[in-house]
């Protein structure tokens, strides 16, 4: 090397470049609205299912069941920020995780307020179910630490039996709501087969728009193949005069719950341990489903996770039955979207949740979402629970057995 010149300095390593966890990351603000309210319509139907089921158990009068149905989406939007934004270190799994009413509670619900009100039903019973919802939650809250030490019977063989057995038996919510045409025939005393045939279409034509849209086409398009199989059908149904969107001009333009509108709680020693029960079983669905979420977004579920999930339920059911709603628990339905989609974004979720929130207090626009025909809902819901149903089948065929 000639005098007088150095040698040139080595060139820096390239720094690593910091990918983004998926979890973590916020789409831009327009496919977060949309990816928002393709989780709202996938959960739309199971979320005001149970208050329906439940004012008619208990002969609650429209305005009533209107209310009721408010203020479960408010509740339900609440929770779900809850469940994925978090609150504080440990409460909130932080992870894209819907919460809902669940399933298992009706039956509970409907005979702590028919007891409470003698039988008659009525308003007079929801203080009562009130009172044994919120006693359940904090003590779901309370004891949600020690239910997560119980992970280690939870293998992977006895997760993915788990998932594989809650995603078939789900596929039965879709099969009713399928049929449900023809089941209101029959039980109206009409010949069901014209209404189950066309619900049955109904039904084929969403699946197979949702498998058309995830096959033909990628990336954006593709995740929100649920919303668009949702519309098409709609649309159809609809032009076909199965559709009917006059409830919409029929609904309030704003409807507020408050706390306590039913009177305060009542608190009985029968309907807390009715609760109690359910509340542990579904101690068990959010697990189940906290797994699944973990599989599909590739994150490993510890004990900590488990808990902060539990907790958030906790503290959802308790507010629920401060602002008139039902108990709560994550939405295997929407962890199917999740694997489907492939957008794991807990931000997605929740911007659902704000949406739930605003269609809590505009009964309008949930007016417009209830106007999806049924057989539509469960064609879709069919392939999101079949999702749960894989990820289960998945998670087996990793163990040794």
């Amino acid at each position: 090397m000639p005098a007088g010149l150095s040698s040139p300095a080595p060139s820096p390593a390239a720094a690593p470049v910091q990918t983004k966890d998926p979890v973590d990351a916020v789409p831009p603000v327009g496919r977060l609205a949309v990816l928002g309210v393709q989780h709202v319509l996938a959960f739309y139907a199971g979320a005001v299912v149970v208050p329906l089921v439940i004012a008619t158990g208990l002969n609650l009068d429209g305005a009533t069941t209107i209310h009721l149905i408010n203020a479960d989406l408010l509740t339900c939007g609440i929770a779900t920020i809850i469940q994925s934004a978090g609150l504080g270190p440990k409460i909130g799994v932080r992870l894209p995780l819907i919460q809902g009413v669940t399933f298992t509670a009706v039956s509970p619900l409907i005979a702590i307020g028919l007891a409470a009100s003698g039988g008659a039903g009525g308003t007079q019973g929801l203080a009562a179910m009130y009172g044994s919802i919120i006693a359940a939650g904090l003590a779901t809250f309370l004891v949600a630490p020690w239910f997560a030490r119980l992970l280690r019977f939870f293998p992977p063989v006895v997760t993915g039996t788990l998932l594989t057995v809650m995603g078939t038996t789900l596929m039965s919510v879709s099969a009713n709501d399928i049929v449900s045409w023809g089941s209101a025939a029959a039980a109206a005393g009409e010949d069901p087969a014209g209404p189950t045939l066309r619900g049955l279409g109904y039904a084929a034509l969403t699946l197979a728009l949702i498998v058309l849209v995830q096959r033909v086409f990628k990336g954006f398009i593709a995740t929100v193949s649920v919303l668009i199989g949702l519309l098409l059908a709609t649309a159809v149904a609809w032009a076909l005069g199965d559709a009917s969107f006059s409830g919409v001009g029929k609904a309030d333009a704003l409807g507020i719950t408050t706390p306590f509108f039913f009177g305060l709680p009542q608190f009985t020693v029968t309907g807390i341990v009715s609760m109690l029960i359910v509340m542990a079983v579904t101690a068990v669905e959010t697990t189940g489903d906290v797994f699944a979420t973990g599989e599909v977004v590739g994150r490993r579920i510890t004990p900590a996770h488990v808990a902060n999930a539990l907790r958030a339920d906790g503290l959802s059911t308790v507010l629920g039955g401060i602002m008139n709603s039902f108990p709560y628990t994550c939405f295997a339905q929407n962890v199917g979207l999740v694997r489907l989609t492939q957008v794991k974004s807990r931000w997605v979720v929740t911007c659902a949740g704000v949406i739930m929130i605003v269609l809590g207090l505009l009964p309008k626009a949930a007016a417009v979402v209830q106007a999806i025909p049924t057989p539509v809902i469960g064609g879709a819901s069919l392939a999101m629970f079949a999702s749960v149903a894989v990820v289960g089948i998945q998670t087996l065929g990793k163990v040794d057995m």
